[in-house]
């Protein structure tokens, strides 16, 4: 399978940009996220199979606005308008569009006009949407039919069945939307007509030839780190050329417990992967020693990572001279980097950021036009172990920064111990895949007053971080049932003696941030 013609998400400047291109991929139909600033031309040479017009900040009346050129219009590609899309969707095409002072923000009731049309027909006559507008269009355009309205949206929904167009006031992207993902569909497969095609084994089929044809018979390296983006990438190469990837595996001794195991044996035994594991734990537990700032322990890691790396690379390029280098990088990395134009071009040379200038490789990013869900759903077609598919996403600088203070030995046991027994009993309740990440953070530089047996104690307080997010950008803390955090507590304090309390942390994302340090 080639890639699909895309259904481009204009970019508004929306939060929600890249949750629409989400959405659209769970209908099996691939997308890809560009800028409002592209022009016409640009987007009809991508061949698009429809068009999304996202939602945005700015009134379409504001100075400067981004507004839809008209042109657009002319190609007879299907088009679906959210939000400020569908309002500058409307003013675009002779509607009206009104600052009426009457605003509309979070759950609204939505109430249909008629029979729904194309989208909204056989959905309930009433039923909850997530709105967030003050404008709101008035008059819909010429050849649009009303398919629904609000208290202070006269105009919440309209289409144009025969020029294949629909627009809706409300974000079908949000879960808070009862029958959002239900719309969506309604115009990518019956509207414009696409087939659900974009598959796991159809993505697989298309990198793996992709990357022999990149590749040839060169050697390639790749650095796994335990997550599953780097698994799957490697998982991916190996598929294509084989023996001609190594894989290198930095144990620098600040993973969870089982994380090294897990790569060294159970990723090994699924895979057939060549693997190259340098032992380098007391390397940096030496550089890190008596740091505690949470940027220098981030930039001492990374150094000291590239370093080992290096060595290895060195090492392998000796026996075999290695042309290409394995990355996990993941759309929304892309995205977030200026660069979500949607390619899915394999990078030309490149030196990688961090190695010294006589070390190059071409680059090979199997993974840059995915988002998480489906390197997940990729990581079980392909096989990989599920504990490695569906493990939490995990920093780059590992537990030394969920120890509050310097990194020991002695601390790190401590803190891998407590984590177990969090993920453990996260796991028993069947809870793993609910939460997005569970971070233990050990308060090593704070001592707590407790009683165990008849004595005081002078304990370490340790915090639990549960959250639950779609994409890591905003987050709220994971309401887990009371009985689960309890036993968590008991059991830590029970068997970790040195730790003699343990807290919750309930702050969302923002203002905090997933992580302590």
């Amino acid at each position: 399978m080639s890639t699909p013609r895309p259904v481009l998400v204009v970019d508004f400047g929306a939060q929600y940009a890249q949750l629409i291109a989400r959405r659209v991929r769970e209908a099996r139909v691939y997308s890809e996220i560009v800028p409002h600033s592209m022009s016409v031309a640009e987007m009809l040479a991508r061949d698009p199979a429809a068009i999304v017009l996202s939602g945005g900040p700015a009134s379409v009346y504001e100075p400067g606005a981004p507004q839809v050129d008209p042109a657009l219009f002319d190609a007879g590609v299907p088009m679906l308008g959210i939000c400020y899309g569908f309002q500058a969707m409307a003013r675009a095409l002779g509607g009206e569009v009104a600052h009426t002072g009457q605003r509309e923000f979070g759950g609204t009731q939505l109430s249909l006009a008629g029979s729904g049309g194309e989208l909204l027909g056989g959905l309930p006559e009433q039923q909850i949407v997530w709105m967030s507008h003050g404008d709101c269009v008035t008059v819909a355009p010429d050849g649009f039919i009303v398919t629904a309205n609000s208290p202070h949206a006269p105009v919440a929904a309209f289409e144009d069945v025969a020029n294949r167009r629909a627009g809706v006031q409300f974000h079908p992207e949000v879960r808070h939307t009862q029958h959002g993902q239900h719309v969506l569909e309604r115009f990518l497969h019956s509207m414009a007509g696409i087939e659900p095609m974009w598959t796991p084994a159809g993505i697989i089929d298309d990198q793996v030839a992709a990357i022999r044809a990149q590749v040839g018979d060169a050697q390639v390296i790749c650095g796994l780190s335990g997550g599953v983006d780097s698994a799957v990438a490697a998982a991916l190469v190996h598929r294509a050329v084989g023996d001609q990837l190594t894989c290198v595996f930095v144990d620098h001794g600040l993973l969870r417990a089982g994380e090294a195991e897990q790569v060294e044996k159970d990723y090994v035994a699924a895979t057939g992967i060549r693997l190259k594991v340098v032992d380098a734990a007391d390397r940096f537990l030496t550089a890190l020693a008596g740091v505690t700032d949470p940027e220098a322990k981030r930039k001492i890691i990374g150094r000291e990572f590239i370093r080992v790396f290096e060595a290895a690379a060195r090492e392998i390029d000796a026996e075999r001279h290695v042309e290409f280098l394995v990355q996990g990088t993941l759309y929304p990395d892309v995205v977030e980097s200026g660069g979500g134009t949607g390619t899915a071009n394999i990078k030309s040379h490149h030196n990688v950021g961090g190695l010294p200038d006589d070390l190059e490789f071409w680059l090979i990013e199997p993974l840059r036009t995915l988002f998480k869900d489906e390197v997940r759903a990729l990581g079980a077609t392909i096989g990989l172990p599920e504990a490695m598919v569906w493990r939490h996403p995990f920093p780059g600088p590992g537990l030394a920064i969920r120890i509050i203070g310097e990194v020991t030995r002695d601390r790190l046991d401590l803190l891998r111990a407590a984590d177990k027994i969090a993920r453990d009993e996260l796991t028993a309740a069947g809870l793993d895949r609910g939460v997005w990440q569970f971070p233990v953070v050990l308060l090593a530089d704070v001592r707590s007053v407790g009683v165990q047996g008849d004595g005081r104690t002078y304990g370490h307080p340790v915090v639990l971080r549960p959250v639950s997010s779609e994409d890591a950008m905003t987050a709220d803390w994971s309401r887990l049932p009371y009985d689960l955090v309890a036993k968590v507590s008991t059991r830590i304090t029970n068997e970790v003696p040195e730790i003699n309390r343990v807290v919750l942390d309930v702050t969302s994302k923002p203002p905090g941030t997933i992580e302590w340090e």
